[in-house]
């Protein structure tokens, strides 16, 4: 029998949804190299207790998470999607107005989810549209702050994710944000790497 893991939770936002402290990066890299031990990794994840998960497009382990959770729900570890909490991350060549959208519907389609929990601009910056990873200097551009905000604060009303947050924001670029946005993130993850 696996011995179940306790984590702490915190409330955030207006959601009532509490957030575990504690989440299951699912990053490998190359980039998509090794989707099946990521799916089984958040398989036993889940049977010993994790219950938030941490994603993002350019990591391409989207899918391999979406496959855990429904075979999690399958074997019984979990009863309902509820139970958990999914962040993913918009990617820094998506992240115009126009494309975030599309972007997070791409992810819930590859996850095989109706929503997720937290939606994170995954860089104060951008790219070229579609640029993926890696990507070269001149395909760096400015970010649009308040239009890509504006997008994903659209993202949250139309209820594709709970809440919208950003990830690797410093205090003047996240002061710089809050100045115009509607919705203020619900949090900024800060960038940790073992």
């Amino acid at each position: 029998m696996k011995k179940k893991v306790s984590i702490p939770e915190a409330p955030l936002g207006s959601t009532g949804k509490p957030i575990p402290l504690v989440g299951f990066g699912t990053a490998q890299f190359p980039f998509g190299a090794a989707t099946e031990v990521v799916k089984e990794s958040v398989v036993h994840a889940i049977e010993v207790g994790y219950r938030h998960f941490d994603t993002a497009a350019i990591y391409q382990s989207e899918q391999p998470l979406g496959e855990a959770i429904a075979e999690a729900l399958r074997l019984g570890p979990i009863k309902s999607r509820n139970e958990l909490f999914i962040t993913s991350k918009l990617w820094l060549g998506h992240a115009h107005r126009q494309l975030v959208l599309p972007a997070l519907q791409t992810s819930l389609k590859n996850l095989g989810l109706e929503y997720i929990d937290l939606y994170l601009i995954h860089f104060p910056g951008s790219l070229k549209p579609g640029t993926g990873f890696p990507f070269n200097k001149e395909d760096i551009v400015p970010l649009d702050y308040e239009a890509v905000w504006e997008a994903m604060e659209e993202c949250q009303n139309l209820g594709l994710t709970k809440s919208i947050g950003v990830s690797n924001f410093a205090c003047k670029k996240l002061e710089r944000l809050l100045a115009t946005a509607k919705i203020p993130p619900a949090v900024n993850q800060p960038l940790c790497y073992n």
